[in-house]
C-alpha cells in the first residue's frame, strides 16, 4: 500500500538546516566565523561547515579568503528584488534615481559590490526609447565597466591587487587587460571621482558611473548611466557628468558620508 505523503513527511531537514545557516549568516552585519554561525543555527560545526560549503558553491554566501569568515552574497537580491523598496537606504536611492532619470531622460542603475562583480539592485527607466537593457540582478565584472571601476577604485589595496591578478578577459575592443594600465586608470578615477566605460564591456555601449560614499567612508555601491554608443558619445557622457555627480554626492550626504572632492586630472 502506498504511504500517504503528509506535510510533515515532505519536509527536507537538510533544506531546513541550510535555511537556518543562511539566517545565521544574515543575523550579524559583516562577517562571522564558522563557530558563531554554528551556534546561531543550533548545529555542530561539522554540519554547519557542510551547509556553508554548499551555500558558497550556490552563490548565496561568500567566504573571505583572508579571515575565512562568512557573509551573505548579494545573489539573494534576485530573490528579494520586490522587497528592496522597503529598506530606507533603498528608498533614498530610488528617489535619487528617479530625479536623475527625470533630469537626463536616461535609464539609471544602482549596483553594489559582490565579490569581483557588481550587481544591479535598483533600476529606474528613462524616457529615451533606445537604451541598454539591464535588469535588477544582472552582474558585471569590476575591471571593465564604469560602475565596476568606480567601486573598485575605493577598495582596500589588497582587494585591488587581487582583482588585478585576473584573469582579465577581453570583452570588447577597449577592455583594459594589462594590470598596470588598469591601475593607472583607477588612479585617474580616484582623482576625478567618476569612471567611464568606453567600449570596454561591449563594442556597442558606453557608460558613466560614480561611487556613493557611506558613513564609514566605504564604497559598496554607485550609480551608472549606460546607453548605445551611437547616442552615448564621449561628449554626451561628459554632459551627463554634472547631474550624475550631483546625484551621488546628494545620496552620499543623506547616508551620512562625505562626498569625494575631485582633483584636476
Amino acid at each position: 500500500m502506498m504511504a500517504r505523503v503528509t506535510a510533515k513527511s515532505a519536509v527536507s531537514t537538510t533544506a531546513l538546516k541550510a535555511l537556518r545557516v543562511v539566517e545565521a549568516v544574515a543575523a550579524k552585519p559583516g562577517l562571522s566565523t564558522l563557530g558563531e554561525i554554528a551556534l546561531r543555527a543550533g548545529l555542530d560545526k561539522s554540519a554547519a561547515h557542510r551547509m556553508l560549503a554548499t551555500l558558497v558553491v550556490a552563490g548565496y554566501v561568500n567566504q573571505d579568503e583572508a579571515s575565512r569568515r562568512y557573509g551573505l552574497s548579494y545573489h539573494v537580491v534576485s530573490l528579494s528584488r520586490n522587497l528592496l523598496a522597503n529598506n530606507e537606504v533603498s528608498r533614498l536611492t530610488r528617489a535619487a534615481l528617479e530625479r536623475l532619470a527625470n533630469d537626463t531622460g536616461e535609464s539609471i542603475d544602482v549596483s553594489i559590490l559582490d565579490g569581483h562583480e557588481t550587481v544591479v539592485i535598483q533600476r529606474v527607466e528613462g524616457s529615451q526609447l533606445v537604451g541598454v537593457d539591464f535588469s535588477v540582478g544582472d552582474r558585471s565584472p569590476l575591471y571593465c565597466t564604469s560602475i565596476g571601476k568606480a567601486v573598485l577604485t575605493w577598495q582596500p589595496e589588497a582587494f585591488i591587487d587581487e582583482v588585478l591578478k585576473g584573469p582579465l578577459k577581453r570583452h570588447a575592443s577597449h577592455t583594459i587587460v594589462d594590470p598596470g594600465a588598469l591601475r593607472a586608470e583607477l588612479e585617474v578615477i580616484g582623482r576625478r571621482g567618476y569612471a567611464i566605460d568606453d567600449h570596454e564591456l561591449s563594442d556597442h555601449m558606453r557608460c558613466i558611473a560614480a561611487p556613493i560614499f557611506e558613513r564609514d567612508a566605504r564604497v559598496r555601491m554607485g550609480i551608472s548611466i549606460s546607453g548605445p554608443d551611437n547616442r552615448f558619445t564621449l561628449e554626451y557622457l561628459d554632459s551627463l557628468r554634472p547631474a550624475l555627480l550631483a546625484a551621488t554626492e546628494g545620496l552620499t550626504v543623506q547616508l551620512g558620508g562625505v562626498p569625494h572632492a575631485p582633483e584636476t586630472v
